[in-house]
C-alpha cells in the first residue's frame, strides 16, 4: 500500500534506532496495547510462516488484487495463516481518483462503483472463510482532503459492506496536510482520517474502524520491532497504525533513516529477509477474521 509524497513538510527528530535487519527477534506483544504485524503485496510463502510467527501476531490479508499487481497471491491462505497462528488485517483495494473521474466520463458514478467493489470484497471474504463480523478495510491510497468523487465511492463502499455480514473498515493517511485557512487566517491542516470522520457523523452513516498510515517520524519510530500503541499515530481510536514502510518514504523518514535497510526497505531479520510493512494493532486480530 503506497500513498504518494503529500505536499507538507515536518520537522522531524528521533533517536535512531539499529535496523530491524539487524535486530534480534523480540517478544511479538511488547504491551498489553501493542501488537506487531505485517503487511505485503505478495504472498511471503508457506514455508516463511513459522519464522514469522515469532516476530508478528497478525498479517495483512488481500481480497482483491493488491495496487499494481495483476493478480492476487494471498487468496486461499486463510486456514494456513490461521493454523499457524496469525490474526489478520483483511483489506481490498480501493479506486484512484484518475479511475473514478475516468468513470464519471462513461456515465458510470463513483457511488455504483464503490457498491460493485463492496460487493466483490464481500463475495471474496465469504469465500475465503472468514466469519460474520470480521472488519473489511478500504485501501483507500491517496491522502489529504477526499474529493468529492472519492468520498462518495469511500462511502459507498463502506455502506455496503455494513449492509452485509461483515463490519466496514478503512486504511487511510492520518498524516497532516494543508488544508487552507481557518477563520483567523491561519494555516489549517487536516489528515484523511479526521476528513473521513467527519462526513460520517454530518451523514449519520455506519461506524468505521480505522487502520492509519503515518510513517513519519516522529510519531513514527522508523522500522523496529517494538510496536508503538496506536494511539501515539496522532489519530484518534485507530484500531491499527502503520508505522513503517517498504520501501521508505525518505521525505517523511529522514529521522528515522538508519532504522531502514541500506536499500531502502524494512526487512525482517534472516533466515526470510522479506521486505514488509511494519503495524501495530489493540489486539493480535484487527479484524476479527479467526
Amino acid at each position: 500500500m503506497r500513498l504518494p509524497h503529500l505536499a507538507a513538510a515536518l520537522a522531524a527528530a528521533a533517536i535512531l534506532s539499529p535496523a530491524l535487519a539487524q535486530q534480534p527477534p523480540a517478544p511479538v506483544q511488547s504491551s498489553a496495547r501493542a501488537y506487531l504485524g505485517f503487511d505485503r503485496d505478495l504472498y511471503p510463502g508457506d514455508a516463511a510462516l513459522p519464522e514469522l510467527h515469532k516476530l508478528f501476531s497478525f498479517t495483512g490479508y488481500w481480497l482483491t488484487n493488491p495496487p499494481r499487481e495483476t493478480k492476487n497471491t494471498w487468496l486461499g491462505k486463510r486456514e494456513i495463516l490461521a493454523r499457524a497462528g496469525f490474526g489478520f488485517l483483511v483489506l481490498a483495494n480501493g479506486r484512484l481518483d484518475t479511475e473514478l473521474t475516468h468513470a464519471s466520463k462513461l456515465r458510470k458514478s463513483a457511488a455504483a462503483l464503490g457498491r460493485a467493489d463492496a460487493a466483490t470484497a464481500i463475495a471474496a471474504a465469504m469465500h475465503e472463510g472468514f466469519p460474520s463480523g470480521t472488519i473489511l478495510f478500504l485501501d483507500q491510497e491517496e491522502g489529504g482532503r477526499l474529493l468529492p468523487e472519492q468520498a462518495e465511492y469511500l462511502l459507498a463502499w463502506t455502506e455496503a459492506v455494513a449492509q452485509s455480514a461483515f463490519l466496514p473498515g478503512v486504511y487511510a493517511s492520518g498524516q497532516p496536510v494543508p488544508d487552507g485557512r481557518g477563520p483567523n487566517g491561519k494555516p489549517i491542516t487536516i489528515t484523511t482520517i479526521q476528513d473521513i470522520r467527519a462526513r460520517v457523523a454530518a451523514g449519520h452513516l455506519h461506524p468505521i474502524t480505522f487502520w492509519v498510515i503515518q510513517d513519519a517520524c516522529p510519531p513514527a519510530p522508523g522500522c523496529v520491532l517494538q510496536p508503538p500503541p496506536p494511539g501515539l499515530s496522532g489519530s484518534l481510536d485507530a484500531t491499527a497504525w502503520q508505522f513503517a514502510q517498504s520501501p521508505q518514504r525518505k521525505s517523511w523518514t529522514r529521522a528515522c533513516a538508519r532504522t531502514y535497510s541500506p536499500d531502502g526497505n524494512c526487512d525482517t531479520p534472516a533466515p526470510s529477509h522479506l521486505d514488509v510493512d511494519l503495524t501495530s494493532a489493540t489486539t493480535p486480530d484487527p479484524s476479527h477474521g479467526r
